[in-house]
């Protein structure tokens, strides 16, 4: 099957759509850099790749530390004018930015599935996630703020490339909401076309927003521990996490670390395939590459084999390849599940993480190949990996331990519920976990044990949009918790001596039913 570029989506079109849109923040060979209510040219260029076929798209310009410092002055400046603003005001200004981030709603997308992969049903879901949610909260704002004050400095927001605009986009413009200032790190993977153009738009309503590319080594100490920083929001890895959350442990500044964990669905007394299928499918969105996203399955040694009856044929037809490719011209873009990986240095070492695993003893039950995707003709393919499974990943194996973060799964049998509960809670906390059991009561009783902040019982969960909280149990949070009427308080001040729901070095305060 001969396949071509769907017209119109050429990168060269699209960056040429975003300059026209915002020609302020779009150089020649660069991405400019938004501080002190301007787009400036400098910073030292570094080539910006799509994972897509390894083509470059432009590049970054990175700034030092001493010009992001400059920019937290600035920032802070503008926070203390936007704080005294009345929230009419503030709500009309972000309603503006809304109405048009949603005229450019399908540009927002296709940049999207260029600079990091995602299939187009799914990254329109990016965009609309975030529209949607800010919609939400600015009708339920004046509730949500009665009685609470925005923090004394602006929130630093420094979140990885897989969702730029439901994740970062969308928390800075209810922090904006709440009263604060906000400064964003252009995640250095992927995203920052996305969030150049969203940031432009933002400042057109003028909202105090800084949008800063650069190392996070070198920007961390300013972004992360500078005292005019109000608060701290990450959401990445453990590894990088654990490092900003090292920064704060002589500040009593306000954060929100969300880190991965390696979410579970454990199976146990159960015979209710068709529903399972459902959800197995779904799973493998995005390849995995998401915080919520289900890579184990600890399985009772009875049900295996009704397990894998339902499991290969779904794992076995996932659809990957090139997401803009289409037969002729004229059809509509691929119903894909999976792109690239974000890079293909990714995808080569989650090839060896397989690798190791099986070299150590874990039983390949499925190995996709590259061959079963859609691609173009002679694109460079490097940053695909075909949907992989693995029965038993030996005790050293870091696939049995950490998130893979792309769709590679590894299946645990279990005798035993003890065992059950201990294979679910591998990495020491997790945000989301399940568990398929026809006994819901049970399912209940085994939930208590299961060390994530979330758990369904015959269904997954997520971040959640509008009213859900969010956040993590163990090594997977720390700091506050959001969502819903949480993400404001967060970002806000309440009564002397308030206490938050959150995870930190005191204390840990969970929601009702969490």
């Amino acid at each position: 099957m001969s396949l071509t570029l769907a017209p119109g989506t050429a990168w060269n079109d699209v960056l040429a759509r975003v300059a026209a849109a915002a020609p302020e923040a779009v150089a020649a060979d660069r991405l400019r850099n938004l501080y002190a209510g301007r787009w400036h040219d400098g910073g030292t260029p570094a080539p910006l790749r799509t994972p897509v076929d390894g083509t470059l798209l432009t590049s970054l310009a990175k700034v030092d530390a001493s010009t992001a410092a400059e920019a937290v002055r600035a920032a802070t400046a503008a926070h203390l004018l936007w704080a005294g603003t009345p929230l009419a005001d503030r709500k009309a200004r972000v309603a503006a930015a809304v109405e048009a981030l949603t005229l450019h709603r399908d540009l927002l997308a296709l940049t999207l599935v260029w600079e990091i992969g995602k299939p187009w049903r799914l990254a329109c879901a990016d965009v609309d996630r975030a529209l949607d949610g800010v919609r939400w909260y600015a009708e339920q704002i004046d509730r949500q703020t009665a009685g609470r004050e925005p923090l004394p400095g602006p929130v630093s927001n420094i979140a990885s490339w897989n969702y730029p605009m439901s994740v970062l986009v969308h928390a800075e413009l209810v922090q904006l909401l709440a009263g604060n200032a906000v400064i964003a790190k252009t995640p250095s993977q992927g995203g920052a076309v996305c969030l150049t153009l969203a940031h432009a738009l933002m400042a057109r309503a003028g909202l105090p927003v800084t949008l800063l590319s650069g190392s996070g080594e070198e920007l961390s100490e300013v972004l992360v521990r500078a005292p005019e920083i109000g608060a701290v929001a990450f959401v990445g890895g453990r590894s990088n996490g654990g490092k900003v959350a090292a920064a704060l442990l002589d500040s009593d500044k306000r954060h929100f670390i969300e880190q991965e964990g390696l979410n579970a669905w454990g199976i146990w007394d159960f015979s209710q395939w068709d529903l399972l299928a459902g959800h197995l499918r779904k799973g493998f969105e995005y390849g995995k590459q998401r915080c919520t996203a289900y890579p184990r399955f600890v399985v009772q040694r009875d049900l295996v084999d009704a397990f894998l009856d339902v499991y290969l044929p779904v794992v076995k037809a996932v659809r990957f390849g090139h997401p803009l490719a289409v037969e002729t011209a004229g059809d509509p873009l691929p119903e894909l599940d999976l792109g690239p990986l974000i890079s293909a240095a990714k995808a080569g070492e989650l090839r060896r993480k397989v690798d190791e695993a099986v070299r150590g003893g874990a039983i390949p039950l499925h190995r996709g190949s590259g061959s079963a995707g859609r691609f173009l003709e002679g694109q460079d393919t490097s940053a695909y990996v075909a949907p992989t499974a693995l029965l038993a990943p030996p005790g050293r194996s870091r696939l049995m331990h950490a998130e893979p973060f792309g769709p590679v799964d590894t299946i645990i049998v279990v005798d035993t519920q003890d065992e059950l509960l201990s294979a679910m809670n591998a990495s020491n906390g997790a945000l989301v976990a399940s568990l398929a059991v026809d006994d819901e009561e049970l399912g209940a009783k085994l939930a208590q044990d299961v060390h994530a902040f979330k758990v369904g019982i015959n269904r997954p969960r997520s971040r959640g949009d509008r009213d859900e909280c969010f956040g993590g149990r163990g090594a997977s949070w720390k700091g506050a918790f959001v969502g819903g009427d949480l993400l404001v308080h967060a970002v806000t001040i309440g009564e002397p001596g308030e206490r938050l729901y959150g995870n930190f070095p005191d204390y840990s305060s969970y929601p009702p039913g969490m």
